[in-house]
């Protein structure tokens, strides 16, 4: 993760308005605005976040504002543009860094921070992330934040006043596609379904459960298909039969592999 600090260069104390963090390996941005943020301060399109009393700007704005700093990719001459700072293809980051965030509309740059430089209050934020996310039936997500917590999301009354999120309450599968956002922000569906962690941690209900809980149940509760024969004293083709004709229901079944509930495969073997 490399991380920056947005300074205003017409301003003698060089404070940090806000933070701009990039994950390579997903090429995202998020930035983060400190906690008494000065709307009047705060750079353009970010500072409507500080209104609002909104501190984390998800990956979508925080884009938009890096795009509104670089070369737009349907410039005329871009293809020489490229050339010239040795870019095979358009990369907002490389774009970014070649004038250091500066642009001809403000005084705006970006300064250099190790991950230790961050502001304690944004570290803290960090705690709430998500680290796992599980669908469940009727519009409910079992969360697990970074901090040790584990909530129960019932999303419904959340989806109602968000009308965008409606196509999730009219088809269940693709509520089940549920992603963790990178860095764990949040959860989304696609591009512009996302809601952010902290309305999850204010949404959710605490359960005594803890993720190790939950990846023991995984590993000591979840069989693959050559475990499954195994464990009922069968061959695999056996296996494929009994799902086949409905006796046997996979959790999860691909061209690949085929994944069992054990307590399934002991109920059968207890009844034959």
């Amino acid at each position: 993760m490399k991380i920056f600090a947005i300074r205003d260069g017409a301003d003698p104390a060089a404070r940090d308005l806000a933070y701009l963090l990039y994950y390579e390996g997903a090429k995202k941005f998020y930035i983060e605005l400190p906690d008494d943020a000065d709307p009047w301060e705060t750079p353009l399109l970010l500072s409507s976040f500080a209104k609002q009393g909104v501190h984390s700007v998800n990956s979508y704005w925080s884009e938009l504002w890096v795009r509104q700093r670089i070369v737009p990719p349907d410039r005329q001459n871009i293809q020489q543009i490229l050339k010239e700072l040795h870019l095979k293809e358009y990369d907002e980051f490389p774009l970014l860094l070649n004038a250091m965030g500066r642009c001809a509309q403000d005084d705006y740059y970006l300064a250099p921070l190790s991950e230790g430089q961050l502001p304690q209050e944004i570290e803290k934020r960090f705690e709430l992330r998500v680290e796992d996310v599980v669908p469940l039936q009727d519009g409910q997500l079992l969360v697990f934040f970074r901090n040790g917590k584990v909530k129960k999301c019932d999303l419904y009354a959340y989806f109602r006043k968000h009308p965008e999120f409606g196509v999730l309450q009219k088809n269940p599968a693709y509520f089940r596609n549920v992603q963790m956002q990178t860095g764990g922000y949040g959860v989304a569906w696609g591009e512009r379904l996302m809601i952010a962690d902290h309305e999850l941690y204010s949404i959710g209900k605490a359960i005594p459960l803890a993720a190790e809980d939950f990846r023991l149940f995984v590993t000591e509760r979840i069989v693959n298909a050559q475990e499954a024969a195994e464990l009922l004293g069968c061959s695999r083709q056996y296996i494929n039969e009994l799902v086949k004709t409905g006796k046997l229901t996979p959790i999860k079944a691909s061209e690949k592999n085929t994944m069992f509930l054990k307590s399934d495969l002991l109920r059968r073997l207890w009844m034959s």
